[in-house]
């Protein structure tokens, strides 16, 4: 860990590292989005369905964990 890591807040680090790994899932999201290339892909809209349903499954859950995070105890 070099010193601009060092005294990189937690908020800092938040931003650099949500921004890189946002910037990754969209790339990714990208490339699935090339297999819509129909002269080059065969699929069924069962198959696109069952992709972006369980894609969205997964967003409702990480965006969960921002609301509502685990680990927390209890207390009224």
């Amino acid at each position: 860990m070099n010193n601009i890591n060092k005294n990189e807040t937690r908020r800092d680090r938040f931003k650099r590292l949500a921004t890189m790994r946002t910037n990754a899932v969209l790339r990714r999201l990208k490339v699935l989005g090339n297999c819509s290339n129909r002269s080059t892909y065969e699929y069924t809209e069962e198959e696109i369905n069952k992709i972006f349903s369980e894609i969205e499954r997964k967003v409702k859950e990480v965006k969960a964990k921002f609301h509502f995070p685990k680990g927390k105890e209890f207390k009224l």
